[in-house]
């Protein structure tokens, strides 16, 4: 019997080029501190990416601090300095970057005739002298120079084989052809990049680097079109922020690649581990919610409704994710309960909250989540409870709110006061509190009442109706120690969404800690069970 020795291909690896702190910015209502880019360079650092591209130094004198405060502190990554081909961007770049251990220039400068001839208002020739001119000047001071023919996707090959020709007789290392408008189809993409290796004077000499728009909805799809067609680089933003639609999406491309990459030969160096916390970051710092169903980080992309689905899931996660949320930093709550839901996903939700139902209360609560999941859109983790204590005539939560009121002025302080109801000690008790906002008080009052310290981690609003009379929902995160909790909650009043949440929230970390909550006969939950 012959042994066989299975000898596996290495991988191919793909350097992720992130440029949220310059082209990512570019999108309206994106614009950054010097600080904030700092603290968002980091944790990019943490996620592992292998370029960093800070800004664009002669746009602004922010701009130029926060790259050269970056290329200071940030030594264990690249940092690329962008400049147009002017020598005023280049000496400006050269000198916000000097301090960084590694580092490269990128020039640009449009090739195709509808840039050419409307907006630079040049002819071809003289965009090629001077293509060779910056990228010859730039060489003087920096040894990595990355070349981009702006609107390369519809420059003619022709014209932009010269220019690549130009940049790379001058020193250029890498070029970049990019997707500036989001035009390209994927196949036409990746045919370019062959191309313009094998039809270029030196093409084979340098590295390439892709750089896709998703005007079309396809930046990741060329982006991948494009490692398939053997670029080093591949030039994203965080949750695909940018310019109109944005840039290739780094987590889509990362995940693409993690989970397809046996298929694609391919790996990257990022750490799936720090994805959530950077998304988080950037949409937080940039003020731009996450869509709802943006992939591997929106709120629904491992969140199911559906009766069969989440059967599937209880019996084996497999059946419909292809991609483990909490190895990407993501709290697992793939259950998500409205009208779609059938028996397993409540007896399941319900056992999460340490109540097992037999057979007739599993109906009787069936029949009460059914009417209410038909009165709107979901039911929230504060409605489920509420309808858990009803079928089972028990408590789940030591405490519930009774009663808030907020006064709120323009000129003053906020004030907030709350009533809850304790189980523990079979009564109700006042709490005031002041903030700076309405929630902050009101979030202080019901600290006053639980007996850990919790932390505010994060919360969400969203409106589930139009008009006045709309509902809110609330979705508030919170911190006990290293655990999160999460729970939601709906009111046409959203600072009541707002307490309801985040009181609900405390009690999953009280139940965490091993509270019991004792029921009407003065039996602890547990033992009612």
């Amino acid at each position: 019997m012959t042994n066989e020795t299975t000898i596996q291909t290495p991988k191919r690896r793909i350097h992720l080029f992130d440029t949220t702190l310059r082209d990512g910015e570019q999108a309206p209502g994106g614009s950054l501190t010097p600080e904030e880019k700092i603290r968002i360079a980091r944790q990019l650092v943490r996620l592992g990416v292998d370029v960093i591209e800070p800004g664009f130094p002669i746009s602004s004198p922010g701009d130029f601090a926060a790259v050269q405060a970056i290329s200071r502190e940030l030594q264990g990554v690249e940092i690329c300095g962008f400049a147009r081909a002017v020598k005023g961007d280049i000496d400006a770049a050269v000198k916000a970057t000097a301090d960084a251990p590694f580092r490269r220039l990128h020039l640009f400068l449009s090739s195709s005739d509808i840039h050419i001839d409307f907006q630079l208002r040049k002819s071809r020739q003289q965009v090629v002298e001077l293509a060779r001119s910056m990228v010859a000047y730039a060489k003087q001071f920096v040894d990595r120079i990355e070349y981009s023919p702006m609107d390369a996707t519809r420059t003619g090959e022709e014209f932009l084989f010269e220019v690549v020709e130009a940049v790379i007789a001058e020193g250029a290392t890498i070029i970049n052809i990019p997707d500036t408008v989001g035009y390209a189809m994927p196949e036409e993409y990746g045919r370019l990049f062959r191309r313009v290796r094998q039809m270029v004077r030196g093409g084979d000499t340098v590295e390439y680097s892709a750089h896709c728009h998703n005007d079309l909805g396809l930046a990741v799809a060329n982006s991948l079109a494009a490692i398939q067609a053997g670029v080093s680089y591949v030039e994203v933003t965080v949750n695909g922020v940018g310019e109109r639609a944005g840039n290739t999406s780094l987590e889509e491309l990362a995940m693409a690649i993690e989970t397809r990459g046996e298929a694609l030969g391919v790996e990257t160096g990022i750490r799936p581990e720090e994805i959530y916390a950077t998304s988080k970051l950037v949409s937080r710092t940039m003020h731009m919610p996450i869509a709802f169903n943006k992939p591997v980080v929106g709120r629904n992309a491992f969140q199911h409704e559906a009766g069969i689905h989440q059967d599937g899931l209880l019996k084996n996660r497999s059946t419909y994710e292809i991609m483990d949320p909490e190895r990407l930093g993501i709290p697992r709550s793939m259950i998500i309960l409205g009208k779609h839901s059938g028996r397993h996903a409540l007896k399941h939700r319900a056992l999460q909250y340490g109540v097992a139902l037999d057979e007739a209360e599993l109906e009787k609560l069936y029949a009460r989540f059914k009417e209410t999941a038909d009165a709107q859109k979901i039911v929230t983790d504060d409605e489920f409870i509420r309808l858990i204590g009803e079928t089972t005539e028990s408590s789940i939560d030591r405490f519930t709110l009774r009663d808030i009121q907020v006064v709120s002025s323009s000129g003053r302080i906020r004030v907030a006061s709350i009533t809850i109801w304790d189980a523990f000690a079979g009564k109700e008790y006042a709490y005031s509190a002041t903030g700076e906002g309405p929630i902050e008080a009101l979030t202080a009052c019901i600290k006053q009442a639980i007996p850990l310290d919790v932390e505010f981690e994060d919360m969400e609003l969203h409106a589930l109706s139009a008009g006045e009379r709309a509902q809110g929902e609330a979705d508030v995160t919170v911190r006990v120690g290293d655990s999160i909790y999460k729970s939601s909650a709906v009111d046409c009043d959203v600072l009541m969404a707002t307490a309801k949440a985040f009181l609900s929230a405390c009690n999953q970390a009280l139940r965490a800690c091993g509270e019991e909550v004792p029921d009407a006969a003065g039996n602890t939950v547990s033992e009612a069970i």
